[in-house]
């Protein structure tokens, strides 16, 4: 079946017996247009099924008032958090978001890129996958002088601007915190290491553990895809080796509440037995027994300030430079399952 004929501005006006250029700014509630007539317009227009091509219209005024948006997974609560920032405020300055993921490949963040070049969006907004190593895919944004803003996963560019937390700090507080209650042998659940973010959580992770004079040790350093599966794996492997960790600092919640889960199922005491801190503050870690000690990454606060940079960028009251990285609080949020000093063996 043959698709339906678009409905234009000509249709109404053809059955109302008026001009094109009086259809258009009735649609548009102009004052100019009587109130009687401007309704007649509208309900007729409503009635044919007529949609008005804001694309069209706002490509001549040359943008179209939407900003695109490319992460890893919608699935994770984090993400969910940035894109509702990005979202309160995209709304409240007229703004559209069309968003995309990657599912952490490259192949598919290079078809995104794509997609939303020819989409012709003002700017965008990006948190890599774990395959991305160089952005070449963008240089197309860049030569157009779109915008772009790396936030999360970011990549240093002289013409972008970068937000983030210090994951290097945020690690090594964490790793600190389990070391000051008292635990020696840490074993770190690490995330893809081409990704920023993870390598500088293993990086902070090392520091701390070389600062209290704690030889870094191959066997507990876990890379992983940081899954619920993954955490069920890294207790597996926790419960064969030989001289077993006191002690997880995982990369984030999931994986570290799954692997608590698994470890207490097999009779392990938490935080007696062996004392666990995440990453993300995800609910989950709320709902865990006990508590989940975890890092708060502020996903809402992340979310509003790329979005507000880049649309203050747009209405020309600022500039995205490399040297424009914009730096995140984060802190560590301690709970019941890294507590040792607190419990009575």
């Amino acid at each position: 079946m043959p698709n339906e004929k678009e409905v234009t501005i000509y249709d109404i006006a053809r059955q109302l017996n008026i001009s094109a250029a009086t259809v258009s700014r009735g649609l548009q509630d102009h004052p100019a247009i009587n109130k009687a007539t401007r309704k007649k317009i509208q309900d007729l227009a409503q009635q044919l099924g007529y949609r008005s091509n804001t694309f069209a219209s706002n490509l001549r005024k040359k943008n179209t008032r939407t900003i695109g948006v490319i992460v890893p997974r919608l699935s994770s609560y984090f993400m969910s958090n940035v894109l509702a920032g990005m979202e309160h405020v995209a709304s409240a300055e007229g703004y559209n978001l069309i968003i995309s993921q990657s599912l952490e490949t490259l192949k598919k963040e290079i078809a995104n890129a794509d997609t939303m070049f020819n989409s012709r969006v003002d700017g965008l907004l990006v948190s890599l996958s774990g395959e991305t190593k160089n952005v070449d895919h963008f240089e197309p944004f860049i030569r157009k002088k779109i915008p772009i803003i790396f936030f999360d996963r970011i990549h240093e560019h002289e013409q972008c601007m970068g937000i983030m937390i210090d994951n290097y700090r945020s690690a090594y507080e964490a790793t600190k915190h389990l070391l000051e209650q008292g635990y020696k042998h840490i074993l770190h659940i690490c995330g893809n290491t081409n990704s920023r973010v993870y390598s500088e959580r293993l990086r902070g992770y090392k520091q701390a553990l070389l600062d209290h004079k704690i030889a870094i040790d191959p066997k507990y350093i876990l890379l992983s895809n940081l899954s619920e599966e993954a955490g069920i794996e890294a207790a597996e492997y926790i419960l064969k080796i030989k001289k077993r960790p006191d002690a997880v600092f995982a990369a984030n919640d999931a994986c570290a509440v799954y692997c608590m889960k698994t470890l207490k199922q097999s009779g392990l005491r938490i935080p007696e037995d062996i004392g666990f801190v995440g990453f993300n503050n995800d609910p989950v870690s709320k709902v865990a027994e006990p508590n989940l000690t975890s890092v708060n990454y502020p996903g809402f606060a992340m979310g509003e300030t790329a979005a507000t940079q880049l649309i203050n960028h747009l209405a020309g009251l600022s500039g995205l430079t490399a040297t424009n990285i914009i730096i995140l609080r984060s802190e560590l949020v301690i709970r019941g399952s890294s507590l040792k000093k607190n419990v009575k063996n």
